[in-house]
């Protein structure tokens, strides 16, 4: 997935505080619609799961937000349901399609993949690809690129 040639609409928002990236994830959400996937990627420590959080305030999801890096998926309910995934742990693409992560990619609700470079070869063409990069010890610089197709139904 080349983030670059892909990329239809693309806006960064500079965060001071996990609180702010907390709130970028919330205005994410309310650019998101059924069936959206989102590809996160950063490091270690970037805020990836402070982005989700806010992309569950959103979404009215009231549940305390873990990252599910050991139980692989994690399912919310909010006004649409979220699907938080996390590929961290995996050792092959097949591990998350045994796992039933793809399928989600398909369903009714909004599915967030963090770690998504580790299952690139899964992630659809028409993905919203969020990068987090740490530029100080509180700072980050969250990047949002649109896919250069994708309808809203």
């Amino acid at each position: 997935m080349n983030s670059t040639e892909r990329a239809a609409f693309r806006f960064e928002r500079v965060s001071a505080s996990p609180l702010e990236t907390l709130e970028i994830g919330e205005e994410l959400a309310a650019l998101l619609w059924r069936g959206s996937v989102v590809a996160l990627r950063g490091t270690l420590g970037a805020g990836k799961t402070q982005l989700v959080k806010g992309l569950a305030r959103g979404l009215g999801i009231p549940d305390r937000i873990t990252s599910p890096t050991y139980t692989i998926i994690s399912e919310y309910e909010g006004t649409l349901p979220l699907y938080h995934m996390d590929a961290y742990r995996l050792r092959s693409e097949e591990e998350f399609i045994q796992a039933g992560g793809e399928e989600l990619f398909y369903g009714e609700g909004i599915s967030v993949v963090e770690w998504s470079e580790r299952i690139e070869g899964l992630i659809p063409g028409d993905a919203v690809l969020a990068e987090i990069d740490i530029t100080g010890p509180e700072e980050r610089r969250v990047t949002i690129q649109y896919p250069a197709r994708r309808e809203n139904p």
